[in-house]
């Protein structure tokens, strides 16, 4: 294979259609373009039917969109974690599914406090409700939130009060910090 001899597939490349230049080429007199009408003599914006009532006017208008990268968290309640699991066990993705009240064991779900749970069990969770949290706690068992929820400020003011009261908490810290070590060099003393 030599360079002279190389060239594109056959039909990738194509010679431009050339308009209006004479009847002899096929595409003289109205250019392809009809004869008559709106459409034949200037140009009309996208979507334009003639004045009749276009097709984006005539959909019906739905509010709002589709978040696309929303997720979906399965529920998960209490009372069934009572039924279906003995004191002291673990219950996690792998055990739902055992269990069947999680369909798959990669699916986000959340554990929800509706029902009574009598006896102690440890609860790894992508999510828990407070009073989810509240009952295990009060069983006497434990949780481990795997993946809690962001708590985004979304309103501008509440924002900057958001971000006042962290340098606050910040300032604080460190002085307590600043004390503590303080506190242990004049032992050392």
């Amino acid at each position: 294979m030599d360079q002279h001899t190389l060239h594109p597939p056959r039909g990738s490349k194509q010679v431009r259609k050339r308009l209006g230049r004479g009847n002899a080429s096929g595409q003289g007199t109205t250019a392809g373009r009809g004869s008559k009408g709106q459409k034949s003599r200037g140009s009309i914006r996208p979507g334009f039917e003639g004045g009749q009532n276009p097709l984006v006017r005539r959909m019906p208008r739905l509010r709002g969109f589709r978040n696309f990268s929303r997720v979906e968290f399965q529920a998960v309640n209490l009372a069934s974690l009572a039924d279906r699991f003995e004191a002291g066990a673990t219950v996690d993705a792998e055990a739902l599914v055992a269990a069947r009240l999680l369909d798959d064991v990669d699916r986000p779900f959340k554990v929800l406090g509706r029902g009574e749970l009598s006896h102690a069990l440890t609860v790894k969770a992508p999510r828990l409700s407070q009073s989810a949290k509240d009952a295990i706690t009060s069983a006497g068992g434990s949780f481990e939130e795997l993946a809690p929820a962001l708590k985004r400020v979304r309103n501008r003011i509440h924002r900057r009060r958001a971000a006042a009261a962290a340098a606050i908490e910040a300032v604080a810290v460190e002085a307590a910090a600043a004390a503590t070590t303080d506190a242990t060099e004049n032992k050392d003393n």
